[in-house]
């Protein structure tokens, strides 16, 4: 693995610390390099942009973003982008960036992808299972649609151990929507509280990296290209996908109820809208 950061400094005290843990963590070659030694890489996982303020919503920061993000995706294509290489974004606002980079790199859509409401989907199925008293692990509650203020609660597919969620006795219409608000301003939380999100994070990057590499085959909300499922085209964001060692493999398009398929139109409306906005500037 290698890591690049413009702090050359920083990039190089990473990989030593990470180096330092080798002996524990098994066999691992973890190093600070340039975009010209890791262009024969197989995944590409962009994190870099500026944090979002507590009070700002993750589309604000696209006039921030999209320069130093558009940039370190034309340095990877002038080292040398090999056509089966995957692109995956986390930096915000990810299905926009995610979008932007299929467009600058003109790979297949499979390989470009981003981590979408992969961290919403965990925060939500968390918070219900604190809420409710129930063993984290057994409860499974999606949020699709955008990683921002549009994102969609999948309460129709709701589940814990297999049960409906809907049918639990304490799963009354005000909890769901108190769950929801609560997951949607989870992020804003966690910046106030210590200054951005990392833990959660981690283990949803690890999730979709290990589907990847290890071809699971899983079904994960991740942000890709849309041409289709739910009568919506055109847009990056997250519907279930079927994620393997070719990327996105496919959509699946689950059964939703009439308001869950209304709001995940109007979420791939609204950044429709945002996307026209943006200035790009040619490579």
């Amino acid at each position: 693995m290698q890591i690049l950061d413009a702090n050359r400094d920083l990039a190089e005290g990473e990989a030593l610390d990470l180096l330092h843990g080798g002996a524990l963590a098994g066999d691992q070659r973890i190093y600070a390099g340039d975009y010209a030694r890791a262009k024969d890489s197989d995944i590409f996982l962009i994190t870099a942009g500026l944090r979002r303020k507590p009070d700002e919503s993750r589309l604000d920061l696209i006039n921030r973003n999209v320069e130093l993000f558009l940039s370190i995706i034309d340095s990877l294509q002038t080292a040398g982008l090999r056509k089966d290489a995957h692109i995956f974004v986390v930096s915000n606002p990810v299905d926009i960036l995610t979008h932007l980079a299929l467009r600058r790199t003109g790979l297949p859509w499979q390989q470009v992808y981003g981590l979408g409401t992969m961290l919403d989907t965990s925060r939500f199925s968390s918070l219900i299972a604190q809420e409710l008293k129930l063993a984290t692990s057994q409860v499974k509650a999606l949020i699709l649609g955008e990683h921002g203020d549009s994102m969609v609660p999948i309460w129709s597919s709701a589940a814990v151990n297999g049960l409906p969620l809907p049918g639990w006795p304490d799963c009354t219409p005000a909890f769901q929507n108190t769950l929801f608000e609560r997951t949607k301003g989870s992020g804003a939380e966690v910046i106030k509280r210590k200054g951005g999100a990392g833990w959660a994070v981690g283990i949803a990057i690890r999730d979709v990296v290990h589907a990847v590499l290890l071809d699971k085959k899983a079904l994960l909300p991740v942000s890709s290209l849309v041409q289709g499922a739910y009568d919506i085209r055109d847009v990056c964001f997250s519907v279930p996908s079927v994620v393997g060692r070719n990327g996105v493999e496919s959509h699946v398009q689950i059964k939703l109820w009439p308001k869950e398929l209304a709001a995940l139109q109007a979420s791939a409306k609204a950044l429709k809208d945002t996307l026209a906005k943006v200035a790009v500037k040619p490579a």
